[in-house]
């Protein structure tokens, strides 16, 4: 069974960047699309970004949020083990929980359903 565990999370000023990392341990993550989700404090837990599992070629395939594009990169590692989030111009409107997730698709992640694995999450939070 894999296990996601999340780190990275932090307090910075508004305008700081942070990385935040996906450790997928227990079994290979190859074969899932993997995503960020956040949860505000009294908001719903929402979809920030995903990227898809490397298909017949070697490429990639990532969606965001609205309200990531153009300061959040996903990314993930070679061997599937590893998913980051660069995020960069933080706002204090970021401050979340920041979750890892594993799903079938990018399409199900961005709609947060059939989501197969979760993280506990990491703090981010943004404040002068």
């Amino acid at each position: 069974q894999v296990q996601l565990e999340e780190s990275g999370g932090g307090v910075v000023q508004p305008g700081a960047s942070l990385r935040l990392s996906c450790l997928a341990s227990g079994g290979t993550a190859a074969y899932y699309a993997m995503g960020w989700f956040r949860q505000a404090p009294g908001k719903e837990r929402a979809f920030v970004a995903a990227i898809s599992a490397k298909g017949g070629g070697s490429t990639h395939y990532a969606d965001y949020a609205d309200s990531a594009k153009g300061r959040f990169a996903i990314s993930r590692s070679s061997d599937d083990t590893l998913v980051t989030l660069q995020m960069n111009n933080l706002k204090p409107d970021d401050t979340a929980v920041y979750y890892c997730a594993a799903g079938t698709s990018l399409g199900t992640l961005n709609a947060g359903t059939a989501i197969n694995l979760w993280g506990k999450g990491t703090l981010v939070t943004v404040s002068s």
